[in-house]
């Protein structure tokens, strides 16, 4: 036999009253033996409660209201049952409401609302609902009979929360069902006492009520029928990723439930417990799911991971003193204080010392408790022994919960890594010694995150959703959205990793999607919907979201952004970026950043300021970190120059070369900005600072290529041309006695022994810049391994999309840091 509970979700309108219908049905059909048992319509409930308030204090428009609600149950039986059919459902809908109106009218002249009578008024949403179901069934052939649960269930006289009075209400049960073989519709939620007064059985009831019939009767399993696919891994609602769990054990459900599932609810699973009864909870609008079990741990059964619950709104309290040292009595008092004001205490955490305690309740019962606590220490607290009790707002409790923990060992560690590596700040912590589950206090607005980081850690812990805000989708942001596109198979398939890009920002307009861009059409939706552009307007935003995996790619080749690095960073954001201007700045202001990437565990990636795609920051850094001692970094560090004076060779004129690098593309609009050499220098002192060596840009030496005549800011590009052309002769000169040596002109930054320099020299066959070709770039590292050989790293080291190509390696480190 089954127990089949329908909650308010499953008959909350016609159309979901009829997708029941099907599954008992479908039951009937099969000669299944079953009892279903269900809650008013969706809604209902809530609604008698509103009546009677409005009733009790004299407000006539609760007439109004039960109007509609009649008509609202008169409308179901019509849409439910054929017309010819209809007359035993109207009667009854109509009779019921009757009397429902009667006992307000009572309440309304008598001002009077006791616990007794509530529980009169909120039985009639089940047993209108009840009454429905059952006619409709009748209505279609399939035979049942309609069951008051008054009858059944005998109670204390504790309205509203009463207490089952178990050997009389199975011996009722037992009896009823012996004599009635065919299926019975039972009303959820409500029972009576001794006296035949209908009382309620709080929340949840309609579920207590399944357990309980399937209790005495020994059933095989209870079905919950609700709106989702069973118990899932998190709240689908703050989780778009969450799953539904195959199995769970009552000690996980139990646990799952206290922190805020709301699929089930504890009580449920008592009665059940005691028989070892299966529950299931499965989806009534989509019934083909077998949804979630829950049972006694079995080792046959897979238990697939754990469950993460949440309290959203919670207030935490915190007690401590010198005079709670090593005194045992303290707890007890607090909790007997607590709860003789009926404040239930959602969960407590104390230091091994005793001398502080942490108690998080609900957020109406914070002034109250603390009240209480002071009144309960008062002489402690005016000696000095206890401090004042503070009480601390908008927090929520997580939950993460799974009997298979205390067999895995790492589990805590990484729960509160991953949330420090996504700058969400654990505010209490308490553990049993079960490790059934890891409860923690967190700020309430970082709940969604928190919830997002924990379920990819736990969960999908192979898959990874790295939310990307994308400042500067000029030539190289472009190029990387195009990456992103082209790679995305390779990145599902091969890395697990999905590129959500939420925000886009250019000079003129932004755009945000917490759900993802369209990057097949992202320059459309940018134009199409963007708003006014505004920096500042676009950081806070990515702020506000507060997205797990957050990361600020910054592709502007200005400093725009850059002031707002160190706050992005402090809000535990990672940035990459191939903007040299934060790492070229002054060397205050990157030592800012290196530090607040470090107290707040995120990363500051910008591989691409030197060399592009090439690995050789991350060639440094790995050296640097293997203990490696670097003695010197030289080479050609800028692909224009190195074109120009690859290029200079035979007849040909310096600045004729000049006016064809322009022309094909390779220069700056001017030339100037290039052959200054004031971009390799901030190449070189990036560098320098990743050696280790506290460097000013105006500590680097600089040969300037640009005619000392011609770099006047009233000099225009024209008149530059112009005045080059008169130096030819010059570098002509310094290239034939370069050639005399056997050797070729090379424009070389060089660090070693303290001194950074840039300038042009003359560069031999056994030097690496000698034999460049076209554009590359090339790097020697010298070390105490890499001495009499160093270590070179050469090739194209610059181009719009292999830059982007560069810039994604760094997000994948990072998505690999944050994971």
């Amino acid at each position: 036999m089954k127990v089949l509970k329908f909650g308010g979700s499953s008959v909350g309108k016609s159309e979901s009253i009829k997708r029941v219908v099907s599954i008992i049905e479908n039951y009937y059909k099969a000669e299944i033996p079953i009892v279903v048992v269900s809650s008013a319509f969706q809604g209902v409930t809530n609604e008698l409660i509103l009546l009677s308030k409005k009733a009790v204090s004299r407000d006539n428009s609760y007439l109004a209201a039960l109007h509609k609600l009649r008509i609202r149950h008169l409308n179901a039986v019509e849409e439910l049952i054929a017309p010819n059919k209809q007359k035993s459902a109207l009667d009854y809908t109509s009779e019921l409401f009757d009397q429902l109106k009667s006992i307000l009218e009572g309440v309304f002249l008598l001002k009077e609302l006791t616990p007794r009578i509530s529980d009169t008024i909120l039985s009639f949403g089940e047993r209108l609902s009840c009454g429905i179901i059952a006619e409709t069934l009748n209505s279609q052939e399939i035979k049942c009979n309609f069951v008051n649960s008054t009858t059944l269930i005998k109670t204390d006289e504790n309205f509203s929360h009463a207490k089952i009075n178990f050997p009389i209400t199975n011996k009722l049960i037992e009896d009823h069902f012996s004599k009635n073989k065919i299926i019975q519709i039972v009303t959820g939620f409500i029972g009576s006492t001794e006296h035949n007064e209908i009382s309620t059985l709080g929340r949840g009831g309609s579920d207590y009520t399944a357990s309980i019939l399937a209790s005495a009767l020994k059933a095989d399993e209870i079905e919950i029928w609700t709106d989702v696919n069973g118990i899932m891994t998190a709240d689908p609602r703050r989780v778009t990723d969450a799953m539904s769990l195959n199995a769970v054990t009552y000690a996980e459900a139990m646990e799952m439930s206290h922190f805020g599932a709301k699929v089930i609810y504890p009580p449920t699973i008592q009665p059940a417990l005691d028989k070892k009864i299966k529950v299931r909870i499965r989806n009534t609008f989509n019934p083909d799911f077998k949804g979630t079990v829950v049972v006694e741990k079995e080792p046959e059964i897979g238990f697939n991971a754990k469950g993460i619950s949440s309290i959203d709104n919670v207030t935490l309290l915190n007690i401590e003193g010198t005079g709670m040292f090593g005194n045992e009595l303290v707890t007890s008092r607090i909790f007997n204080a607590l709860a003789k004001s009926k404040i239930k205490v959602l969960l407590l955490t104390q230091g091994s010392s005793g001398i502080s305690i942490s108690i998080a309740v609900n957020p109406q019962d914070g002034l109250a408790a603390a009240a209480v606590i002071k009144k309960e220490f008062r002489l402690e607290i005016l000696d000095g022994e206890i401090e004042e009790v503070l009480t601390e707002e908008n927090l929520s409790i997580i939950a993460v919960v799974g009997e298979d923990m205390r067999h895995t060992p790492g589990i805590s560690g990484k729960v509160f890594r991953s949330l420090g590596k996504n700058g969400v700040n654990i505010i209490a912590i308490a553990q049993g010694s079960s490790e059934l589950n890891i409860s923690f206090v967190i700020k309430e607005s970082e709940l969604t995150k928190a919830l997002n980081v924990l379920h990819d850690s736990l969960f999908l812990s192979e898959k990874k959703i790295l939310n990307l805000f994308l400042l500067g989708p000029g030539l190289v942001g472009s190029a990387l959205i195009q990456y992103i596109k082209e790679h995305k198979d390779y990145a599902h398939k091969e890395l697990h990793t999905k590129f959500n890009l939420v925000g886009i920002a250019n000079s003129k307009k932004m755009i945000f999607n917490s759900s993802g861009l369209n990057i097949e059409d992202w320059k459309n939706e940018l134009e199409t919907n963007g708003v006014d552009s505004n920096v500042e307007k676009f950081i806070t935003e990515m702020k506000k979201l507060n997205m797990a995996n957050t990361i600020f790619v910054d592709c502007t080749a200005s400093n725009i952004a850059v002031p707002h690095y160190v706050s992005i960073l402090n809000s535990s954001i990672s940035i990459a970026t191939p903007n040299k201007t934060a790492n070229s700045g002054t060397l205050h202001d990157y030592k800012l950043l290196r530090q607040a990437a470090k107290r707040h565990n995120v990363q500051f990636r910008y591989g691409t300021n030197v060399g592009a795609a090439l690995p050789v920051i991350t060639t440094l850094q790995d050296l640097i970190n293997c203990g490696e001692e670097i003695i010197s970094v030289e080479g050609v560090f800028s692909g224009t120059l190195s074109y120009l004076f690859n290029s200079f060779t035979g007849d040909k004129k310096f600045s004729e070369i000049i006016l064809e690098a322009k022309a094909n593309g390779f220069t700056e609009p001017d030339p100037r900005d290039d052959l200054n050499g004031l971009d390799v220098a901030r190449k070189l002192l990036i560098l320098t600072r990743e050696i280790g060596a506290d460097l000013e840009l105006s500590d680097i030496s600089i040969e300037n290529l640009v005619p000392e005549e011609a770099r006047g800011k009233d000099i225009n590009v024209e008149k530059f041309y112009e005045i080059l052309k008169q130096h030819d002769e010059n570098f002509s000169m310094r290239k034939k006695e370069a050639e005399k040596k056997g050797k070729v002109l090379r424009y070389i930054a060089k660090y070693g022994k303290g001194i950074a320099e840039v300038r042009l020299k003359e560069a031999g066959p056994e030097e690496a810049a000698y034999s460049l070709k076209g554009a590359d770039n090339v790097f020697a590292i010298r070390t105490k391994n890499f001495f009499d050989q160093p270590l070179t790293i050469s090739g194209r080291g610059a181009g719009a999309t292999f830059t982007a190509s560069g810039i994604y390696a760094d997000i994948l480190r990072i998505s690999n840091y944050l994971s």
